[in-house]
C-alpha cells in the first residue's frame, strides 16, 4: 500500500508550508510516529510525524520548497517491493500537476492527512517550555542507552536532537537507518545548527530588488487584510509613570521586565474589563476565559509575531518575566508552538522603546482591543498642590472592536489601568 504525505495545517491562519528540511532520505524506514519533514508555517518552525510505518518512497517537495495545505509533498509505501511503484505514481502526479510557486489558489486540505506534527502528538518537542527538541527515534534511543538528553548538544535544525547525536555520545557506531537526509553533511550547515537560536541577518536589498515576502511577512499581510474588515475606533490617554519606573529600578534586578510590567497591569485591570478581553462572534460577544496578552515582537528578517502570556492575571510578575524572556528567544529562533503565538485575547505593541510618542495599532483578527504603547518622557505638569512639576508620562492608545465595544468602555478602562500605574503598582508585585 503506497500512503500519501500531505502539507499538513499547522495553525488555524496556514494555507502553505515550506519545507525546512527532510529528516529522512528516499528509500529510508520509517516508524509511525518519527519525524520525517520539519515543516516552517506562519509563524514556527514544527516537526511532522508519521502516521504511517514503511518506506520513504519519494519526495515530491525538496526542501525549500513550498507546497499549499493538503498538497501531497512525499509518498510512503508500505514495503520496498512497492518503492518503484510509489516513484512512478510521483512522477504522474508531478507530471499533471507541476509544482511551480505560483500564488494560486491553495488545495483543499484532505481531511485525512498522512503526518501529524510533533506538538499535537505530545510527541518531539522536548521539555514544555520548549528548550529542549529530540526526534522520537532519538528519545528511544536515549532510554535504550540511558544517555542524558539534557547533556547533548544537536546537530539538527535549530539545535534538535537526533539519532546519530544519541549514538554519538554512547560510543555506539551510526546505523545505516538513522543516516541524516543530506548525504555529504557539508560542515557550513552543521555549524550553523549548533550555534543556533537566532535566526540570521539578511543581507541588505540591493536598490530596486524586488524582495519576495517570507512565510512570517505573508502572514502579516493576510492577517492586516482580514483587519481592514473590522470598524475599529481609538480613545487615547496620558498615564504617568513616576511610580512604575521606580517600581522598575528596585526589581528589574531580579529580571523583572517593564514589558512584563505592563503586561501584568493590563491583566490585571482587565479582571475588571472583561468586554475589552472579549471579541466579535456573528452570535454575539465572545467572552474569554482567560486572560492572554499577546505582546508583538519584531522578527530579523522581517515580520512580526506575538508571543502570549496566558493566564497573565494569574502569574507572579518574576514568573511572568521568565516565562516572556523564554518566549522570545524562542520566537527568536521560530520554537513556538502555535498555541504560544495565535491563543492572544488582548495585544500589546510597544513602541515606546524605539522613542515613539504615541501611534495608533491595527486590531489583530479575532481579538477585540489592542493597546499601543509610546515612550516615556519627562514633562512639565501642573501638580495636585497648584504648582508646577516635572513627571514622567507616557501616552497609551487604545484601538477596539466598535461591534462590541464602545468609546465609553474604552475609556474607563484606559481610566482604570492609569490608576493603577500612577498610585499603586506596587500591587504588582503581590
Amino acid at each position: 500500500m503506497i500512503n500519501e504525505v500531505f502539507m499538513p495545517a499547522l495553525s488555524s491562519t496556514m494555507t502553505e508550508g515550506k519545507i525546512v528540511s527532510w529528516e529522512k532520505a528516499p528509500g529510508d524506514k520509517v516508524e509511525k510516529g518519527e519525524t520525517v519533514v520539519i515543516v516552517e508555517s506562519d509563524k514556527a518552525d514544527m516537526d511532522v510525524e508519521s502516521f504511517y510505518e514503511g518506506y520513504l518512497a519519494t519526495i515530491i517537495v525538496d526542501a525549500g520548497g513550498v507546497a499549499p495545505v493538503g498538497e501531497a509533498i512525499a509518498l510512503i509505501a508500505e514495503t520496498e517491493a512497492e518503492i518503484e511503484e510509489a516513484k512512478q505514481k510521483a512522477s504522474s502526479v508531478t507530471s499533471a500537476a507541476p509544482v511551480p510557486a505560483a500564488p494560486a489558489a491553495p488545495a483543499t486540505p484532505e481531511p485525512a492527512p498522512a503526518l501529524a506534527t510533533a506538538a499535537s502528538n505530545g510527541g518531539s518537542n522536548g521539555r514544555s517550555n520548549g528548550r529542549l527538541i529530540a526526534s522520537p527515534r532519538a528519545r528511544k534511543l536515549a532510554k535504550e542507552l540511558k544517555v542524558d538528553l539534557d547533556a547533548i548538544a544537536g546537530s539538527g535544525p535549530h539545535g534538535r536532537i537526533v539519532a546519530q547525536d544519541i549514538e554519538a555520545a554512547a560510543g555506539v557506531t551510526p546505523t545505516v537507518k538513522t543516516v541524516a537526509p543530506v548525504a555529504p553533511a557539508p560542515a557550513a550547515p552543521v555549524a550553523a545548527r549548533s550555534v543556533a537560536p537566532a535566526a540570521p541577518t539578511p543581507a541588505p536589498a540591493a536598490p530596486g530588488q524586488l524582495t519576495p515576502f517570507n512565510t512570517l511577512q505573508n502572514a502579516v499581510v493576510r492577517n492586516m487584510m482580514a483587519s481592514l474588515a473590522v470598524p475599529t475606533f481609538h480613545v487615547s490617554y496620558t498615564i504617568t509613570v513616576d511610580e512604575l519606573e521606580r517600581l522598575y529600578k528596585q526589581i528589574k534586578p531580579k529580571g523583572v521586565t517593564m514589558t512584563a510590567l505592563l503586561a501584568k497591569a493590563v491583566a490585571v485591570v482587565l479582571q475588571k474589563h472583561s468586554l475589552l478581553n472579549a471579541s466579535f462572534n456573528e452570535q454575539g460577544i465572545q467572552y474569554s476565559s482567560s486572560i492572554n496578552i499577546a505582546v508583538a515582537v519584531a522578527m530579523d528578517g522581517g515580520g512580526l509575531i506575538t508571543p502570549v502570556l496566558q493566564g497573565a492575571d494569574q502569574m507572579d510578575i518574576y514568573s511572568l518575566s521568565r516565562t516572556w524572556k523564554d518566549l522570545v528567544a524562542r520566537s527568536r529562533s521560530k520554537q513556538l508552538q502555535p498555541e504560544e503565538y495565535s491563543s492572544g485575547t488582548f495585544t500589546l505593541s510597544n513602541l515606546g522603546m524605539f522613542g515613539v510618542d504615541q501611534f495608533d495599532a491595527i486590531l489583530p483578527p479575532g481579538q477585540g482591543s489592542i493597546l499601543a504603547i509610546g515612550g516615556s518622557k519627562p514633562q512639565v505638569v501642573a501638580t495636585q498642590d497648584g504648582l508646577m512639576g516635572v513627571r514622567r508620562q507616557m501616552k497609551v492608545n487604545i484601538t477596539c472592536d466598535h461591534r462590541i465595544i464602545y468609546g465609553a468602555d474604552a475609556a474607563a478602562f484606559l481610566k482604570d489601568l492609569a490608576e493603577l500605574i500612577e498610585t499603586n503598582p506596587q500591587s504588582l508585585t503581590l
